[in-house]
């Protein structure tokens, strides 16, 4: 919403100075309907209606389209389609009486471009956003070209060309960088960059423009339509990087600041993720259920929050059905690592083993670092699944190289667990009692409620059933060979097993071996 004037000391400022002195020109009035759409959530559209109207009056029917666009795209974005889509369709009119080629054409060709991008086909999408930027591009307009950068962008990563998608995300970047873009278009690729960077586990990226973000934000302090979204982004960087008490803070603060916006389902599901990790499992139900309620998927947390609450029949449907519904590369690669945790847990060591290696060649394929530490992690924890602990020990030591090169140091921990238990498979008592020391430590570093046992405060008893179902698996047996062992079926110890997730307060079989080493339940190595 580019105004041809110097941008003011504040926006809020500025609003109210235009307010007073009543604009005089269409360059005015577009300069009071930016100042409304960053400062005033309340009224901002009623700002824009009259910025629109006093241009075309004017005869500036082109400056009036920009008006228009942002008005519809604001309110589309709101989650009113009706006005949102009329207002468009103004916009679009008014170009049309105006008879000219202009670079506002490009900006109305970016709604149909994110619809599509939205539905899954980003193949039509890339060639809108293709457009955009060359239409950018021969008006010399910034804000136009960098829309058009940005979308192909998304695009190409959502096509699986991460190569070519991530330098022009880094393009968009630094048109961002250089203080060039007006405002709207500039908090738009800042949290769109970001988003995406999350969405493919780029956390190096994620990282970096978080800051930026942050920094941006601070520098204009009176902004409102981009805090809330800074503040998620925020919280899942500080989770990430270990800091969760400020990762709770930030999204706490996103929570309150967006409440009805439609991003407020993001702020609720990265608290219920916090919930969930630091074992508070009514809340973390009581968050997912928010994030639902405000449109977002609550999966795949809900389905680990399942687990962690011994439901794994839920668990392992809720997950199953999110792999199979995925609409992209991307999206089926995030579903697979909790994929493999689930069926792990159920005892479908062969579902996990197929998921694990496609993880494998995805991981391989998208590049992103967070995703191939989580397909080591996978390649490892199928391994001991399978009695392979040699080999598991490769994988895994792999894994925490990179969790911790990323510096996430809950994943490392998690990892760790996993390296115990193999070490115990192969008979080393001293390096399983070493490695599981130094994941305890750092998992009561972040707040995991557990014991000098491993224990949550309010765990319960093992039956001497349950105690003989853990010291199998803690040998690295899968549920079928505990079924044999014991002369019971599957399901039966799969119910058992149930139980000790839930009385321990863990959600993974490492957790529980860790914690039946502790108890000295083991007994000596198989």
């Amino acid at each position: 919403m580019t105004t041809g004037a110097a941008e003011p000391a504040t926006w809020r400022e500025a609003f109210e100075r235009l307010r007073s002195s009543g604009p005089s020109c269409p360059e005015e009035w577009t300069a009071l309907a930016v100042a409304a759409y960053l400062t005033r959530p309340a009224d901002w559209d009623r700002w824009c209606e009259r910025a629109f109207e006093a241009c075309v009056a004017a005869g500036d029917r082109p400056r009036a389209a920009r008006c228009g666009f942002w008005l519809g795209f604001g309110l589309l974005d709101a989650g009113d389609g009706g006005r949102g889509g009329g207002w468009l369709a103004r916009a679009g009119e008014a170009l049309d009486q105006a008879g000219v080629d202009c670079a506002e054409r490009g900006l109305l060709l970016a709604p149909a471009a994110v619809g599509r991008l939205e539905q899954g086909d980003a193949a039509a999408a890339l060639e809108l956003f293709t457009e955009i930027r060359h239409i950018g591009d021969r008006f010399g307009d910034l804000d136009v070209a960098t829309v058009g950068c940005l979308g192909r962008a998304q695009s190409l990563v959502e096509l699986g060309d991460h190569d070519a998608g991530l330098p022009l995300l880094d393009e968009a970047m630094v048109a961002v960088g250089t203080g060039s873009l007006s405002p709207p278009v500039a908090g738009l690729v800042l949290c769109a960059a970001i988003a995406t960077c999350q969405r493919i586990l780029d956390v190096v990226r994620a990282r970096e423009w978080t800051s930026a973000l942050s920094r941006w934000c601070d520098a204009h302090p009176d902004l409102v339509p981009y805090r809330g979204q800074c503040l998620v982004h925020r919280a899942q960087v500080l989770r990430l990087h270990g800091a969760w008490p400020d990762a709770v803070t930030a999204a706490d603060a996103a929570c309150a600041e967006l409440e009805t916006a439609p991003a407020a389902g993001d702020a609720w599901y990265e608290r219920a993720e916090l919930h969930r990790l630091a074992g508070e499992l009514d809340a973390a139900e009581a968050a997912y259920r928010a994030a639902s309620r405000a449109g977002r998927d609550p999966q795949p947390g809900l389905a680990l929050l399942r687990l962690a609450q011994g439901d794994v029949g839920a668990a392992a449907g809720a997950i199953r059905r999110v792999r199979d519904e995925a609409a992209s590369p991307v999206d089926r690669a995030r579903a697979l690592g909790p994929f493999v945790e689930i069926a792990l847990a159920a005892g479908d060591v062969a579902g996990a083993r197929e998921a694990a290696d496609e993880l494998a060649r995805g991981a391989g394929e998208l590049g992103a670092p967070a995703l191939l530490a989580t397909a080591a992690s996978c390649a490892g924890a199928v391994r001991l699944a399978e009695g392979d602990a040699a080999a598991a020990v490769g994988d895994l030591r792999r894994a925490w190289r990179l969790w911790s090169e990323l510096g996430a140091p809950f994943e490392a921990a998690q990892v760790r667990l996993h390296v115990a238990h193999a070490y115990a498979a192969l008979g080393d008592a001293d390096g399983a009692e070493m490695e599981l020391d130094a994941a305890r430590w750092v998992l009561v570093e972040l707040g995991v409620p557990v014991d000098a046992g491993g224990r949550s405060p309010d765990a319960g008893p093992l039956t001497p059933r349950e105690v003989e179902v853990l010291r199998l698996v803690a040998r690295g047996r899968t549920n079928r060979e505990a079924a044999a062992e014991m002369f019971i079926s599957e399901k039966t110890v799969a119910r058992h097993l149930s139980n000790v997730f839930a009385k321990l307060g863990v959600r993974s079989r490492a957790a529980a071996t860790a914690w039946a080493y502790e108890q000295g339940v083991l007994g000596p190595p198989a």
